[in-house]
């Protein structure tokens, strides 16, 4: 026999072996749903946030150079367990009135916000950093951002 004569033999082969080796290791028709086992399959609940805010984002509008502006943002403790604050990170144009202690489950956080626009010379977006003393399940601290923007009028 010529190598000619060969060459779509053994191409048939290949693709018949491959075809056979794909099938034993995806035994589902479809390779997204997963073969059926003698285990039933569970849905997973979908986690509680640790904390939800009234609102993660304020547009203050228009501000005039110089102008304070005050806002605030709430947040409910939806973890199931009392949390505490640890820091509080923002510009040095905000200044942040927040809990100092414990907010027990499914109570209240008050912030106080006040945005100096002294030293602003464009529309800028500041964000507010929440640095919480309870860590997740790998032990990174748990660290929650609100933001609010605004646009200066000169």
């Amino acid at each position: 026999m010529k190598i000619k004569n060969l060459f779509p033999i053994l191409t048939l082969a290949v693709l018949l072996a491959c075809n056979t080796a794909q099938k034993a290791q995806s035994p589902s028709p479809n390779p997204q749903i997963p073969a059926s086992t003698d285990k039933q399959i569970t849905n997973s609940p979908i986690p509680t946030p640790f904390v939800t805010w009234d609102k993660k984002m304020v547009d203050l509008g228009k501000v005039k150079k110089g102008e304070k502006r005050t806002l605030f943002f709430e947040l409910t403790n939806t973890s199931g367990q009392e949390i505490l604050i640890d820091i509080v990170d923002a510009c040095e144009c905000t200044k942040v009135d927040f809990p100092r202690g414990p907010i027990a489950a499914g109570s209240k956080g008050h912030f106080d916000v006040v945005f100096d626009s002294s030293e602003k010379e464009a529309p800028e977006t500041i964000g507010i950093n929440i640095v919480f003393r309870e860590t997740d399940a790998a032990g990174n601290p748990r660290i929650e951002t609100v933001e609010y923007k605004f646009d200066i009028e000169k």
